[in-house]
């Protein structure tokens, strides 16, 4: 299977590509949407990533990350307590999955990312699903939009 691409939103207050880069990989853990579930149940490792913090000033392309463990059960949704828990999932069939994903690289300064405004401006971007689907926190992305927005953000 060929390789693909995508996008995934952090906060950096929760979880920033400066955390990513220091600690070298993490899972992707607490997604409780069912469309971005199932993305990152179509993940291969080596599929490569769009780092986007949300809900910053201005939100935007930080980085590149890489996948390198793909989907398996995310074993916070069986934590009593914990902030990812639900009551309805179950360990034996499992609603909600994460992955694994390491640093690669990130734009020399993250307080000014490739802007949510300038790709939205940007005409060649105009049917990425970042700007179809917004909210979504795990999207895909065509090659052709990775490797633009790559080249856009000088990563």
């Amino acid at each position: 299977m060929a390789k693909q691409y995508w996008l995934m939103k952090s906060e950096p207050y929760v979880y920033s590509i400066e955390d990513l880069e220091r600690d070298g990989s993490t899972c992707w853990e607490g997604v409780r949407n069912y469309k971005a579930r199932n993305n990152m149940r179509e993940m291969k490792v080596g599929d490569e990533v769009l780092y986007y913090h949300s809900n910053a000033k201005p939100p935007g392309v930080v980085g590149i990350a890489r996948v390198c463990r793909e989907a398996y059960p995310d074993h916070y949704a069986f934590e009593k307590g914990h902030t990812y828990f639900d009551a309805k999932s179950d360990p034996e069939n499992p609603r909600w999955y994460m992955v694994d994903v390491e640093f690669v690289s990130k734009v020399d300064d993250v307080e000014q990312p490739l802007s949510l405004h300038q790709i939205k401006a940007d005409d060649k971007l105009l049917d990425m699903e970042l700007i179809r689907y917004g909210r979504l926190s795990v999207q895909s992305v065509k090659k052709s939009e990775f490797d633009y927005v790559k080249k856009l953000a000088g990563l």
